[in-house]
């Protein structure tokens, strides 16, 4: 990454899918599953986030100053698969997939991403990899519908109430009380909602409330609007 540079534009979005939503939402699976279904690469670009956040804890810096978390990316070796049935994230030789779920990563991520030089290396490496996808990918995150691919073809916000987000971000961490969970995904809403808004649809964003459906179900929804877009349905 290094200095910040310019956002350069994003080449296409025609065959881009934007999921943007707030932690517990679903966006991971349900988005994996829609690339699987369609053909598309998967791009989840918290991965990112939380890695470089991983990265700077491992130099032993603080991710809340954010010149320590701008020293941090001049070696920063990121590489992340899109394919959505063999998911991996990797820091130089080593895979952080499961390291960067680990509440200390979740606790200090919000620090890195709240760092605005971050954000724009950041937007460039995403609109990078959808521009040497182009087959078509789904991204999913936080500013994906507002600010990495705000002229996607599909545009959602998938969300879900409070508690039903935290029992299912409490059901994948074993040992975690769900208290403990809920208190976790309201402050990093908080946190975060003080840099990007995506707990709101912004204009022409469809909202996918997956409160009351299963996986599968949010899936269906989620193609069923992928279809209305391209004219294939009603």
């Amino acid at each position: 990454m290094g200095e910040a540079t310019p956002v350069v534009p994003l080449a296409t979005a025609d065959n881009v899918i934007a999921i943007d939503g707030p932690a517990g939402s679903g966006k991971s699976s349900v988005a994996k599953r829609v690339a699987s279904r369609l053909g598309y690469g998967y791009l989840d670009t918290g991965a990112a986030y939380r890695a470089l956040a991983w990265h700077v804890l491992e130099r032993g810096a603080d991710t809340s100053d954010a010149s320590a978390v701008l020293d941090a990316t001049g070696d920063f070796d990121f590489a992340i698969s899109t394919n959505p049935d063999d998911t991996w994230v990797r820091v130089g030789s080593v895979d952080v997939a499961a390291a960067i779920r680990e509440p200390r990563v979740s606790d200090a991520v919000s620090g890195v991403a709240r760092v605005p030089a971050i954000r724009q290396a950041v937007t460039n490496l995403f609109r990078a990899i959808i521009t040497d996808t182009p087959e078509g990918i789904v991204v999913e995150g936080r500013d994906i519908t507002t600010i990495v691919a705000p002229d996607a073809a599909v545009r959602l916000l998938l969300t879900a109430a409070p508690e039903v987000r935290a029992a299912r971000r409490s059901a994948e961490l074993a040992g975690v009380e769900a208290a403990v969970v809920a208190d976790a995904l309201h402050r990093r809403d908080a946190s975060d909602s003080g840099v990007v808004d995506f707990l709101t649809a912004a204009p022409g964003v469809e909202v996918v409330d997956s409160t009351d459906l299963d996986l599968e179900q949010t899936v269906d929804a989620v193609l069923d609007i992928v279809d209305r877009t391209r004219g294939l349905t009603p």
